[in-house]
Protein backbone atom coordinates (compact mmCIF):
# COMPACT_ATOMS: atom_id res chain seq x y z
CA UNK A 1 0.00 0.00 0.00
CA UNK A 2 2.98 2.27 0.72
CA UNK A 3 4.01 2.56 -2.92
CA UNK A 4 0.42 3.14 -3.77
CA UNK A 5 0.18 6.21 -1.83
CA UNK A 6 3.22 7.36 -2.93
CA UNK A 7 2.29 6.93 -6.45
CA UNK A 8 -1.24 9.43 -5.63
CA UNK A 9 1.02 11.95 -3.99
CA UNK A 10 2.05 12.84 -7.37
CA UNK A 11 -1.18 12.73 -8.73
CA UNK A 12 -1.48 16.07 -10.98
CA UNK A 13 -5.72 14.95 -10.49
CA UNK A 14 -5.64 14.53 -6.74
CA UNK A 15 -8.26 16.46 -4.79
CA UNK A 16 -6.36 19.26 -2.42
CA UNK A 17 -8.94 17.86 0.61
CA UNK A 18 -7.11 14.23 -0.35
CA UNK A 19 -3.55 16.26 -0.20
CA UNK A 20 -4.69 16.85 2.87
CA UNK A 21 -5.25 13.70 3.94
CA UNK A 22 -1.86 12.29 2.28
CA UNK A 23 -0.33 15.04 4.72
CA UNK A 24 -1.20 14.02 7.55
CA UNK A 25 0.10 10.22 7.01
CA UNK A 26 2.54 11.19 5.59
CA UNK A 27 6.44 9.44 5.95
CA UNK A 28 9.92 10.36 4.44
CA UNK A 29 8.87 8.96 0.91
CA UNK A 30 5.59 10.44 0.87
CA UNK A 31 6.75 13.77 1.72
CA UNK A 32 9.21 13.85 -1.36
CA UNK A 33 6.12 13.08 -3.75
CA UNK A 34 4.09 15.78 -1.84
CA UNK A 35 6.97 18.27 -1.59
CA UNK A 36 7.09 18.31 -5.52
CA UNK A 37 3.60 19.06 -5.70
CA UNK A 38 3.21 22.14 -8.31
CA UNK A 39 -0.21 23.16 -6.85
CA UNK A 40 0.80 23.09 -2.76
CA UNK A 41 -0.03 26.03 -1.10
CA UNK A 42 1.46 27.56 1.74
CA UNK A 43 -0.97 26.39 4.13
CA UNK A 44 -0.05 22.33 2.76
CA UNK A 45 3.73 23.07 2.67
CA UNK A 46 3.78 24.33 6.56
CA UNK A 47 1.63 21.26 7.36
CA UNK A 48 3.97 18.88 5.13
CA UNK A 49 6.99 20.54 6.88
CA UNK A 50 5.53 19.98 9.78
CA UNK A 51 4.54 16.34 9.43
CA UNK A 52 8.15 15.54 8.30
CA UNK A 53 10.59 18.52 9.04
CA UNK A 54 13.51 16.74 6.37
CA UNK A 55 10.67 18.33 3.74
CA UNK A 56 11.17 21.50 5.03
CA UNK A 57 14.57 21.83 3.07
CA UNK A 58 13.41 21.05 -1.01
CA UNK A 59 10.14 23.44 -0.30
CA UNK A 60 12.68 26.25 1.59
CA UNK A 61 14.60 25.49 -2.14
CA UNK A 62 11.85 25.47 -4.19
CA UNK A 63 10.43 28.87 -2.41
CA UNK A 64 7.50 27.17 -1.06
CA UNK A 65 8.58 27.99 2.21
CA UNK A 66 9.47 31.88 2.59
CA UNK A 67 11.84 33.46 5.27
CA UNK A 68 8.37 34.14 7.54
CA UNK A 69 7.43 30.63 7.48
CA UNK A 70 10.58 29.05 9.21
CA UNK A 71 11.93 29.23 12.61
CA UNK A 72 15.82 28.46 12.54
CA UNK A 73 15.96 27.00 16.06
CA UNK A 74 12.94 24.63 14.42
CA UNK A 75 13.81 23.99 11.09
CA UNK A 76 17.59 24.99 10.76
CA UNK A 77 18.34 22.81 7.93
CA UNK A 78 14.99 24.77 6.03
CA UNK A 79 16.77 27.97 7.35
CA UNK A 80 20.27 27.05 5.88
CA UNK A 81 17.97 26.23 1.99
CA UNK A 82 17.19 30.04 2.24
CA UNK A 83 20.73 31.28 3.08
CA UNK A 84 21.82 28.99 0.35
CA UNK A 85 19.24 30.74 -2.18
CA UNK A 86 20.72 34.34 -1.04
CA UNK A 87 17.72 35.23 1.46
CA UNK A 88 19.18 38.21 3.99
CA UNK A 89 18.96 36.84 7.51
CA UNK A 90 21.82 37.95 9.26
CA UNK A 91 20.59 36.69 12.59
CA UNK A 92 20.12 33.19 11.32
CA UNK A 93 23.74 33.28 9.96
CA UNK A 94 24.88 33.80 13.45
CA UNK A 95 22.65 31.39 14.46
CA UNK A 96 23.70 29.00 12.91
CA UNK A 97 27.46 29.58 12.78
CA UNK A 98 27.42 28.05 16.41
CA UNK A 99 25.53 25.17 15.54
CA UNK A 100 26.98 22.37 17.28
CA UNK A 101 26.38 19.99 14.48
CA UNK A 102 29.42 20.50 12.43
CA UNK A 103 27.45 19.87 8.89
CA UNK A 104 25.14 22.75 9.45
CA UNK A 105 28.38 24.97 9.62
CA UNK A 106 30.01 23.19 6.91
CA UNK A 107 26.78 24.64 4.89
CA UNK A 108 26.49 27.52 6.14
CA UNK A 109 30.22 28.21 5.09
CA UNK A 110 29.07 27.46 1.29
CA UNK A 111 26.28 30.06 1.56
CA UNK A 112 26.59 33.57 -0.31
CA UNK A 113 26.97 37.15 1.72
CA UNK A 114 27.51 36.14 4.77
CA UNK A 115 28.19 39.21 7.29
CA UNK A 116 31.60 39.55 7.93
CA UNK A 117 31.58 38.41 11.46
CA UNK A 118 29.76 35.52 10.65
CA UNK A 119 33.26 34.58 8.01
CA UNK A 120 35.27 35.81 10.75
CA UNK A 121 33.44 33.04 13.00
CA UNK A 122 33.99 30.56 10.50
CA UNK A 123 37.61 30.76 9.53
CA UNK A 124 38.08 30.24 12.95
CA UNK A 125 36.26 26.98 13.35
CA UNK A 126 37.50 24.14 15.26
CA UNK A 127 36.80 21.60 12.45
CA UNK A 128 39.14 22.24 9.35
CA UNK A 129 36.43 20.69 7.16
CA UNK A 130 34.00 24.11 7.87
CA UNK A 131 37.27 26.29 7.31
CA UNK A 132 38.15 24.42 4.26
CA UNK A 133 34.30 24.72 2.74
CA UNK A 134 34.38 28.35 3.54
CA UNK A 135 37.92 28.51 1.76
CA UNK A 136 35.81 26.84 -1.40
CA UNK A 137 33.09 29.46 -1.47
CA UNK A 138 34.65 32.60 -0.01
CA UNK A 139 35.29 36.10 -1.88
CA UNK A 140 38.65 37.16 -3.04
CA UNK A 141 39.61 39.09 0.24
CA UNK A 142 39.09 36.05 2.70
CA UNK A 143 40.32 33.45 0.23
CA UNK A 144 43.39 35.34 -0.24
CA UNK A 145 43.68 35.10 3.27
CA UNK A 146 43.14 31.20 3.39
CA UNK A 147 45.15 30.37 0.83
CA UNK A 148 47.77 30.74 3.42
CA UNK A 149 46.00 28.65 5.87
CA UNK A 150 48.37 26.59 8.26
CA UNK A 151 46.35 23.27 7.40
CA UNK A 152 46.59 21.78 3.90
CA UNK A 153 43.46 21.27 3.61
CA UNK A 154 42.59 24.36 3.65
CA UNK A 155 44.80 25.38 1.11
CA UNK A 156 43.10 22.50 -1.21
CA UNK A 157 40.25 24.25 -0.90
CA UNK A 158 40.93 28.06 -1.53
CA UNK A 159 43.49 26.46 -5.20
CA UNK A 160 39.72 25.57 -6.35
CA UNK A 161 37.91 28.78 -5.60
CA UNK A 162 37.91 30.90 -9.00
CA UNK A 163 37.64 34.02 -6.69
CA UNK A 164 41.50 33.00 -5.11
CA UNK A 165 43.19 35.72 -6.60
CA UNK A 166 45.85 34.65 -9.42
CA UNK A 167 48.80 35.21 -7.43
CA UNK A 168 47.50 33.67 -4.58
CA UNK A 169 46.64 30.84 -6.62
CA UNK A 170 50.39 30.78 -8.58
CA UNK A 171 52.12 30.71 -4.98
CA UNK A 172 50.07 27.68 -4.42
CA UNK A 173 51.09 25.77 -7.44
CA UNK A 174 54.53 26.97 -6.58
CA UNK A 175 54.86 26.96 -2.82
CA UNK A 176 57.10 30.33 -3.75
CA UNK A 177 55.66 32.71 -1.18
CA UNK A 178 54.20 30.74 1.03
CA UNK A 179 55.63 28.94 4.88
CA UNK A 180 54.99 25.20 4.58
CA UNK A 181 51.59 23.51 5.46
CA UNK A 182 51.70 21.96 9.29
CA UNK A 183 48.83 20.09 9.38
CA UNK A 184 46.95 18.04 6.87
CA UNK A 185 43.70 15.53 7.36
CA UNK A 186 46.16 12.55 7.46
CA UNK A 187 48.62 13.77 10.06
CA UNK A 188 45.63 15.10 12.08
CA UNK A 189 44.85 11.45 13.02
CA UNK A 190 47.14 8.80 11.79
CA UNK A 191 51.21 8.77 12.87
CA UNK A 192 53.68 9.67 9.88
CA UNK A 193 54.41 8.52 7.82
CA UNK A 194 51.05 6.74 6.97
CA UNK A 195 49.22 5.05 3.48
CA UNK A 196 45.33 5.23 3.70
CA UNK A 197 44.51 1.68 2.41
CA UNK A 198 42.14 1.70 -0.36
CA UNK A 199 39.98 -1.06 0.87
CA UNK A 200 40.23 0.37 4.73
CA UNK A 201 37.63 -1.45 6.67
CA UNK A 202 37.31 0.66 9.82
CA UNK A 203 33.59 2.06 9.34
CA UNK A 204 35.04 5.37 11.18
CA UNK A 205 37.22 6.52 8.94
CA UNK A 206 36.65 9.35 6.50
CA UNK A 207 40.32 9.53 4.52
CA UNK A 208 40.03 9.65 1.00
CA UNK A 209 41.43 6.12 -0.41
CA UNK A 210 45.23 6.23 -1.01
CA UNK A 211 45.70 9.30 1.42
CA UNK A 212 48.95 10.08 2.28
CA UNK A 213 51.84 11.76 4.37
CA UNK A 214 55.08 11.84 5.34
CA UNK A 215 55.22 15.18 7.00
CA UNK A 216 55.03 16.94 3.66
CA UNK A 217 51.36 16.69 3.42
CA UNK A 218 52.03 14.71 -0.10
CA UNK A 219 48.49 13.41 -1.28
CA UNK A 220 46.64 16.98 0.30
CA UNK A 221 49.30 18.94 -1.90
CA UNK A 222 49.38 16.78 -5.20
CA UNK A 223 45.01 17.40 -4.46
CA UNK A 224 45.56 20.79 -4.10
CA UNK A 225 47.70 21.58 -7.20
CA UNK A 226 45.19 19.60 -9.31
CA UNK A 227 42.75 21.75 -8.05
CA UNK A 228 44.37 24.95 -8.90
CA UNK A 229 45.75 23.32 -12.64
CA UNK A 230 41.57 23.19 -12.91
CA UNK A 231 40.76 26.43 -11.94
CA UNK A 232 40.90 29.36 -14.55
CA UNK A 233 41.86 31.84 -12.28
CA UNK A 234 45.09 30.48 -11.83
CA UNK A 235 47.75 32.24 -14.25
CA UNK A 236 48.98 30.02 -17.10
CA UNK A 237 52.65 31.06 -16.45
CA UNK A 238 52.04 29.25 -13.08
CA UNK A 239 50.63 26.19 -14.75
CA UNK A 240 52.32 25.11 -18.26
CA UNK A 241 55.15 23.48 -16.68
CA UNK A 242 52.84 20.85 -15.47
CA UNK A 243 52.69 19.16 -19.23
CA UNK A 244 55.65 16.82 -18.58
CA UNK A 245 55.00 16.25 -15.02
CA UNK A 246 55.34 12.31 -14.06
CA UNK A 247 51.57 12.51 -12.38
CA UNK A 248 48.88 11.86 -14.88
CA UNK A 249 46.19 13.73 -12.74
CA UNK A 250 47.85 16.67 -12.42
CA UNK A 251 48.51 16.34 -16.60
CA UNK A 252 44.94 15.33 -17.10
CA UNK A 253 44.13 18.64 -15.16
CA UNK A 254 45.87 20.66 -17.71
CA UNK A 255 43.78 19.40 -20.31
CA UNK A 256 40.41 20.96 -20.66
CA UNK A 257 42.23 24.58 -19.99
CA UNK A 258 41.25 26.91 -22.81
CA UNK A 259 44.19 29.07 -22.38
CA UNK A 260 47.14 27.03 -22.83
CA UNK A 261 49.81 28.17 -25.34
CA UNK A 262 49.93 25.47 -28.63
CA UNK A 263 53.40 24.32 -27.45
CA UNK A 264 51.37 23.30 -24.25
CA UNK A 265 48.23 21.62 -26.20
CA UNK A 266 50.94 19.72 -28.32
CA UNK A 267 52.42 18.18 -25.82
CA UNK A 268 49.53 16.87 -24.07
CA UNK A 269 48.37 15.23 -27.69
CA UNK A 270 50.55 12.88 -27.37
CA UNK A 271 50.36 12.37 -23.53
CA UNK A 272 50.25 8.57 -23.16
CA UNK A 273 46.98 8.99 -21.11
CA UNK A 274 43.43 8.35 -23.60
CA UNK A 275 41.64 10.58 -21.12
CA UNK A 276 44.22 13.82 -21.05
CA UNK A 277 44.37 13.37 -24.72
CA UNK A 278 40.00 13.11 -24.80
CA UNK A 279 39.91 16.31 -22.44
CA UNK A 280 42.31 18.03 -24.93
CA UNK A 281 40.35 16.79 -28.36
CA UNK A 282 37.41 18.79 -26.91
CA UNK A 283 39.21 21.73 -26.12
CA UNK A 284 38.56 25.31 -28.30
CA UNK A 285 42.11 26.44 -27.51
CA UNK A 286 43.69 23.50 -30.24
CA UNK A 287 44.13 24.88 -33.25
CA UNK A 288 43.52 23.32 -36.86
CA UNK A 289 46.74 21.51 -36.96
CA UNK A 290 45.96 19.50 -33.71
CA UNK A 291 42.57 18.76 -34.21
CA UNK A 292 43.44 17.11 -37.66
CA UNK A 293 46.29 15.00 -35.58
CA UNK A 294 44.07 14.11 -32.91
CA UNK A 295 41.56 12.95 -35.74
CA UNK A 296 44.02 9.65 -36.61
CA UNK A 297 44.44 8.94 -32.29
CA UNK A 298 44.12 5.54 -31.55
CA UNK A 299 41.54 5.93 -28.95
CA UNK A 300 37.74 6.23 -30.05
CA UNK A 301 36.91 7.61 -27.31
CA UNK A 302 39.44 10.41 -27.98
CA UNK A 303 38.09 10.80 -31.64
CA UNK A 304 34.58 10.74 -29.79
CA UNK A 305 35.47 13.76 -27.94
CA UNK A 306 36.73 15.89 -30.72
CA UNK A 307 33.93 15.25 -32.65
CA UNK A 308 32.13 17.51 -30.37
CA UNK A 309 34.69 20.38 -30.31
CA UNK A 310 32.98 23.33 -31.84
CA UNK A 311 35.71 24.17 -34.63
CA UNK A 312 36.56 20.77 -36.37
CA UNK A 313 36.43 20.83 -39.74
CA UNK A 314 33.64 19.08 -41.63
CA UNK A 315 35.49 17.22 -43.78
CA UNK A 316 37.51 15.64 -40.40
CA UNK A 317 33.90 15.44 -38.92
CA UNK A 318 32.80 13.22 -41.46
CA UNK A 319 35.39 11.13 -41.39
CA UNK A 320 35.15 10.98 -37.35
CA UNK A 321 31.51 10.21 -37.84
CA UNK A 322 32.88 6.85 -39.60
CA UNK A 323 34.94 5.78 -37.00
CA UNK A 324 33.98 7.38 -33.97
CA UNK A 325 30.68 6.49 -31.51
CA UNK A 326 29.16 9.85 -31.52
CA UNK A 327 25.69 8.39 -30.90
CA UNK A 328 22.08 10.39 -31.89
CA UNK A 329 23.23 14.06 -31.05
CA UNK A 330 23.81 17.34 -32.45
CA UNK A 331 26.91 17.80 -32.32
CA UNK A 332 27.80 21.67 -31.48
CA UNK A 333 29.56 22.26 -34.93
CA UNK A 334 27.05 21.12 -37.08
CA UNK A 335 24.53 23.22 -34.77
CA UNK A 336 26.89 26.31 -36.21
CA UNK A 337 26.47 25.39 -39.90
CA UNK A 338 25.53 28.01 -41.95
CA UNK A 339 22.91 27.17 -45.07
CA UNK A 340 25.42 27.00 -47.44
CA UNK A 341 27.26 24.32 -45.28
CA UNK A 342 24.23 22.50 -44.44
CA UNK A 343 23.07 22.20 -48.09
CA UNK A 344 26.92 21.12 -48.84
CA UNK A 345 25.88 18.00 -46.09
CA UNK A 346 22.86 17.16 -47.33
CA UNK A 347 24.12 16.92 -50.88
CA UNK A 348 26.80 14.82 -49.74
CA UNK A 349 27.23 11.43 -51.09
CA UNK A 350 28.75 10.10 -48.12
CA UNK A 351 26.24 8.82 -46.07
CA UNK A 352 27.60 9.93 -42.20
CA UNK A 353 27.78 13.54 -43.54
CA UNK A 354 24.13 13.42 -44.07
CA UNK A 355 23.28 11.64 -40.78
CA UNK A 356 25.39 14.46 -39.10
CA UNK A 357 23.38 17.01 -40.78
CA UNK A 358 19.88 15.13 -40.50
CA UNK A 359 20.26 15.27 -36.76
CA UNK A 360 19.60 18.99 -36.35
CA UNK A 361 15.69 19.89 -36.08
CA UNK A 362 15.45 23.78 -38.15
CA UNK A 363 16.25 21.93 -41.86
CA UNK A 364 14.77 24.04 -44.49
CA UNK A 365 11.33 22.14 -46.20
CA UNK A 366 13.39 20.73 -49.04
CA UNK A 367 16.16 19.61 -47.49
CA UNK A 368 14.37 17.88 -44.48
CA UNK A 369 11.89 16.60 -46.86
CA UNK A 370 14.85 15.20 -49.76
CA UNK A 371 16.43 13.45 -46.44
CA UNK A 372 13.56 11.87 -45.67
CA UNK A 373 13.67 10.31 -48.77
CA UNK A 374 17.45 8.85 -48.45
CA UNK A 375 18.02 5.61 -49.29
CA UNK A 376 20.34 4.94 -46.44
CA UNK A 377 18.81 4.10 -43.11
CA UNK A 378 21.29 5.64 -40.88
CA UNK A 379 20.14 9.38 -42.31
CA UNK A 380 16.12 8.18 -42.25
CA UNK A 381 16.76 7.14 -38.77
CA UNK A 382 18.40 10.24 -37.48
CA UNK A 383 16.01 12.32 -39.56
CA UNK A 384 12.80 10.49 -38.09
CA UNK A 385 12.40 12.44 -35.02
CA UNK A 386 12.33 15.68 -37.09
CA UNK A 387 8.82 17.92 -36.36
CA UNK A 388 6.78 18.48 -39.74
CA UNK A 389 7.03 15.16 -41.09
CA UNK A 390 3.97 13.74 -42.40
CA UNK A 391 2.01 10.98 -41.54
CA UNK A 392 2.81 9.72 -45.83
CA UNK A 393 6.47 10.48 -44.54
CA UNK A 394 6.93 8.46 -41.92
CA UNK A 395 5.15 5.90 -43.54
CA UNK A 396 7.01 6.01 -46.55
CA UNK A 397 10.20 5.87 -43.81
CA UNK A 398 8.72 2.34 -41.99
CA UNK A 399 8.04 1.10 -45.37
CA UNK A 400 11.56 1.25 -46.85
CA UNK A 401 14.19 0.53 -43.64
CA UNK A 402 11.64 -1.29 -41.59
CA UNK A 403 12.48 -2.48 -37.87
CA UNK A 404 15.84 0.01 -38.17
CA UNK A 405 14.02 3.08 -38.00
CA UNK A 406 10.63 2.03 -36.11
CA UNK A 407 11.57 3.04 -32.73
CA UNK A 408 12.74 6.36 -34.35
CA UNK A 409 9.95 7.11 -35.99
CA UNK A 410 7.68 6.89 -32.82
CA UNK A 411 9.52 9.18 -31.24
CA UNK A 412 8.26 11.72 -33.66
CA UNK A 413 5.91 14.55 -31.83
CA UNK A 414 3.96 14.72 -34.88
CA UNK A 415 3.24 11.25 -35.25
CA UNK A 416 -0.41 10.24 -35.62
CA UNK A 417 -2.44 7.81 -33.17
CA UNK A 418 -2.78 5.49 -36.25
CA UNK A 419 0.58 5.51 -36.95
CA UNK A 420 1.25 4.72 -33.26
CA UNK A 421 -0.70 1.70 -33.15
CA UNK A 422 0.04 0.49 -35.99
CA UNK A 423 3.72 0.43 -35.17
CA UNK A 424 3.39 -1.20 -31.71
CA UNK A 425 2.03 -4.02 -33.87
CA UNK A 426 4.67 -4.15 -36.38
CA UNK A 427 6.12 -7.48 -37.38
CA UNK A 428 8.62 -8.53 -35.75
CA UNK A 429 8.58 -5.82 -33.09
CA UNK A 430 10.82 -3.97 -31.91
CA UNK A 431 10.94 -3.82 -28.32
CA UNK A 432 12.51 -0.38 -28.11
CA UNK A 433 8.56 1.10 -29.76
CA UNK A 434 7.21 -0.02 -26.94
CA UNK A 435 8.49 2.06 -24.54
CA UNK A 436 8.45 5.19 -26.77
CA UNK A 437 4.39 4.85 -27.84
CA UNK A 438 4.08 4.52 -24.22
CA UNK A 439 5.39 7.71 -23.23
CA UNK A 440 4.03 9.44 -26.36
CA UNK A 441 1.82 12.19 -25.65
CA UNK A 442 -0.51 10.83 -28.89
CA UNK A 443 -0.93 7.26 -28.00
CA UNK A 444 -3.98 5.88 -27.96
CA UNK A 445 -5.80 4.03 -25.63
CA UNK A 446 -5.24 0.56 -27.90
CA UNK A 447 -1.62 1.10 -28.70
CA UNK A 448 -1.26 1.79 -24.92
CA UNK A 449 -2.89 -1.46 -23.72
CA UNK A 450 -0.59 -3.22 -26.28
CA UNK A 451 2.38 -1.49 -24.40
CA UNK A 452 1.28 -3.26 -21.45
CA UNK A 453 2.34 -6.76 -22.63
CA UNK A 454 5.76 -5.30 -22.80
CA UNK A 455 7.65 -5.50 -19.13
CA UNK A 456 9.57 -2.08 -19.45
CA UNK A 457 6.89 -0.44 -21.40
CA UNK A 458 3.99 -1.25 -19.04
CA UNK A 459 5.76 1.18 -15.87
CA UNK A 460 5.39 3.85 -18.76
CA UNK A 461 1.83 2.79 -20.07
CA UNK A 462 0.79 2.59 -16.25
CA UNK A 463 1.14 6.27 -15.67
CA UNK A 464 0.01 7.64 -19.36
CA UNK A 465 -3.32 9.92 -19.46
CA UNK A 466 -5.21 8.08 -22.17
CA UNK A 467 -5.47 4.41 -20.74
CA UNK A 468 -8.68 4.05 -19.75
CA UNK A 469 -9.85 4.45 -16.39
CA UNK A 470 -10.94 0.75 -15.41
CA UNK A 471 -7.73 -0.71 -16.68
CA UNK A 472 -5.67 1.90 -14.68
CA UNK A 473 -7.83 0.88 -11.30
CA UNK A 474 -6.49 -2.71 -12.59
CA UNK A 475 -2.72 -1.89 -12.76
CA UNK A 476 -2.85 -0.79 -9.05
CA UNK A 477 -2.91 -4.29 -7.81
CA UNK A 478 -0.15 -5.52 -10.14
CA UNK A 479 2.81 -7.40 -8.98
CA UNK A 480 5.29 -5.38 -10.21
CA UNK A 481 5.68 -2.38 -7.51
CA UNK A 482 6.97 0.46 -10.00
CA UNK A 483 3.24 -0.31 -12.50
CA UNK A 484 0.77 -0.12 -9.70
CA UNK A 485 2.78 3.11 -8.12
CA UNK A 486 2.97 4.86 -11.83
CA UNK A 487 -1.24 3.38 -12.33
CA UNK A 488 -1.65 5.60 -8.77
CA UNK A 489 0.08 8.77 -10.26
CA UNK A 490 -1.80 8.94 -13.08
CA UNK A 491 -4.50 11.32 -13.32
CA UNK A 492 -7.15 9.48 -14.87
CA UNK A 493 -7.62 7.08 -12.35
CA UNK A 494 -11.08 7.87 -11.26
CA UNK A 495 -11.27 10.09 -8.23
CA UNK A 496 -13.99 8.00 -6.31
CA UNK A 497 -10.55 5.62 -5.95
CA UNK A 498 -8.12 8.10 -5.38
CA UNK A 499 -10.61 8.93 -2.19
CA UNK A 500 -10.58 5.20 -1.22
CA UNK A 501 -6.63 4.71 -1.57
CA UNK A 502 -5.95 8.18 0.62
CA UNK A 503 -8.41 7.22 3.38
CA UNK A 504 -7.53 3.51 3.25
CA UNK A 505 -5.30 3.86 6.60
Amino acid sequence: MHHILCGLAANPALESTLVDRLISLADDDIATDLARRADLSRAQAIALADRVGESAVHLAYEGRLTAADIDPSVWPDAALALLDRGVDRPEWARLLAADPVRERREKLAACPGLPSDVVDALAADPDVRVVAELALWTTSGVAARLAAHPHAEVRRAAAGNEATPPAALAALVTGEGLPAARRCLVCDCEETPFVHDPQCPRLDCDLPPGASCDGSHESTVHAMREAALRNPATPVEAVAGFVDHPSMLLRWALAARQDLPQQACERLASDPAPGVRADLAENPAIDDALIRALADDRDPDVRRRLAHHPRVPLDVLTLLARTAKIGATLLPRIAACTPAEVEELAKSPDPAARVLVAQRRDLPLAIRDRLADDPDAKVVKALAPHPGLSEAQLRAMVDRHGVRVLAKVATNPGAPPALLEDLVRHEPPVQKVFREVARHRGATASALLVCLADRQARRIAAGHPALPPPVVVELLADADRQVAEAAAANPSLPPAVMSDLACRR
